[in-house]
């Protein structure tokens, strides 16, 4: 029946033919799944009715905000220089030396990627105060806590400039 329904369609509407099918996530041109948001938001009864346009919102705010959490923690981790060695990828080429004789060079490309950790999304989420406040709630597993050492906990800077009558080193009584 399908077949002759888009047959009909065809002669009866020949402009009219379904195209390849686009998902709602590549017409907003986003990359978070618009359909699946949709269904979440229908599903989980926070409201009787969810228009079109809110989960294309929604997606949009939460790529955008997945996107600043992981520019941030990638700078983290490459300041910590967090990297990890691939395994080499071996690429072949066949080289022609004469007409009958072929010789095989094996090149290895080592590449290096850089790996966040849940350190990385720590620093990175209480190093920004926007993220910080909004994420306040929030505890990350395995992040730690940010190096934070009290001014009066420092030792005391001492003048090096001049030597007055008040000068002693600081173990003299």
């Amino acid at each position: 029946m399908t077949t002759t329904t888009t047959l009909l369609a065809r002669v009866f509407f020949p402009g009219k033919t379904k195209g390849k099918a686009k998902t709602r996530s590549s017409r907003a041109g986003l990359q978070f799944p618009v359909g699946r948001i949709h269904r979440l938001l229908r599903k989980g009864n926070y409201a009787e009715r969810v228009g079109a346009g809110a989960p294309v919102y929604l997606a949009a705010v939460m790529e955008y905000l997945a996107a600043e959490v992981l520019e941030l923690a990638g700078n983290a981790a490459r300041d910590n220089k967090k990297t990890r060695q691939a395994l080499p990828q071996f690429s072949f080429s066949l080289t022609r030396a004469r007409v009958f004789s072929r010789s095989v060079s094996l090149v290895a490309t080592s590449c290096f990627y850089l790996v966040i950790i849940p350190r990385h999304l720590q620093l990175a989420i209480r190093n920004d105060e926007e993220l910080n406040k909004l994420l306040s709630g929030v505890t990350i597993a395995q992040g730690g806590v940010l190096p934070n050492i009290q001014a009066v906990l420092l030792p005391k800077k001492t003048g090096t400039g001049g030597s007055g009558k008040g000068d002693k080193a600081s173990q003299e009584y």
